[in-house]
């Protein structure tokens, strides 16, 4: 039976992953949080609890602040594992605009200080399987149309968020390169689903609409071309990560000499926040009220348009099993009958 260690366990994209490795294998699973700002144990409770008696008893709940070394008592209550998955981050990019260091800390001295209980762990057993760092696509910076970002292609961050993401995923490659730490990297975009925090846009798109309200979609200084993304479902990341986990990985060196694996886990389609707004009130058979306003006059630091790639993953033999349109309408439905879920 293997162990693993996920980070960040108690947020949006973790709890739904901890809850798909629990109903589809034997896997124990340690979930290390420091329950702030996004983190909620009662995802995990509200999830955990639709799951048999004998699959709860898997989980364990570790408190813990990445920004400080995990101790030996933090290592001794974890234990020895087999994986670990690395989700806990600073996610919210007005919020490092406002405060970059805070996002500093977070992403780039939390990921120095699980990398370092890694390869502790990787010393103490060799067979140790796999390093996962979450990122982003926001690494990449704005995409023009027309362009979807490859894996290794160059940075361009257009915030402290994603520089920061940026910084904890070249610590990655680093200790992949230096230490031979077993390390993979994902980048994904514009996850949803159940649970996600309120702030954000397809929650908040829901509730509005619901609510007869205002919808402010992000455009271009025209205000006639809005914002693109190619939005995905917590658990289509989490299909993703676990596809990646049991699929023998080949050796890999791009033209420049990098070794460490990166995977895009992308949408199904390219859609824009209008359109997206528009199935959402489709969905509930309501009328969309909604203001365009220019994406970086109004939010410094947002982009018009992300894109990546999602060809290496195809061609390994997985993309999103559900399409979009019906995801959004599970979500919904799920959304006005678990209505305290879209409450700040």
């Amino acid at each position: 039976m293997k162990r693993v260690l996920v980070t960040g366990g108690a947020g949006f994209i973790a709890h739904h992953l901890i809850y798909l490795i629990l109903k589809t294998t034997n896997w124990e699973i340690i979930s290390l949080d420091r329950l702030d700002y996004s983190g909620n144990l009662n995802r995990l409770h509200d999830i955990i609890s639709k799951l048999p008696v004998e699959s709860r008893s898997r989980v364990k709940i570790l408190f813990h602040d990445l920004k400080s070394e995990i101790n030996p008592i933090i290592k001794k209550e974890i234990g020895s594992v087999d994986i670990i998955i690395h989700l806990a981050a600073g996610s919210h990019v007005t919020r490092s605009i406002q405060n970059p260091m805070e996002f500093v800390m977070d992403n780039v001295v939390g990921t120095a200080n699980i990398l370092e209980f890694a390869r502790y762990i990787f010393k103490e057993n060799p067979s140790f399987e796999r390093f996962i760092y979450f990122s982003t696509d926001e690494v990449f910076g704005p995409a023009p149309v027309g362009v979807n970002y490859k894996e290794n292609d160059r940075y361009n961050s257009s915030n402290p968020y994603s520089a920061s993401k940026a910084g904890g995923e070249e610590l990655s490659v680093a200790y992949h390169n230096t230490y031979g730490l077993p390390t993979i990297i994902t980048h994904t975009m514009n996850v949803f689903g159940e649970r996600q925090h309120p702030e954000k846009f397809i929650p908040m798109c829901i509730k509005n609409i619901r609510d007869g309200e205002l919808v402010t979609v992000h455009a271009d200084k025209s205000l006639k071309i809005a914002g693109t993304r190619h939005y995905i479902h917590a658990l289509d990341v989490s299909e993703a990560i676990l596809f990646l986990l049991n699929i023998e990985l080949k050796s890999e060196s791009d033209w420049g000499g990098a070794k460490c694996p990166k995977f895009n886990i992308v949408g199904s389609e390219e859609i824009s926040n209008l359109e997206l707004a528009k199935l959402i009130a489709d969905a509930q058979n309501k009328k969309l009220n909604y203001v365009m306003v220019d994406a970086h006059s109004s939010r410094p630091g947002h982009d018009l348009r992300y894109s990546i790639s999602g060809e290496k993953m195809r061609s390994l033999g997985w993309a999103p099993s559900i399409k979009l349109r019906e995801r959004i309408n599970q979500l919904v439905k799920w959304s006005l009958e678990n209505p305290s879920w879209m409450e700040l």
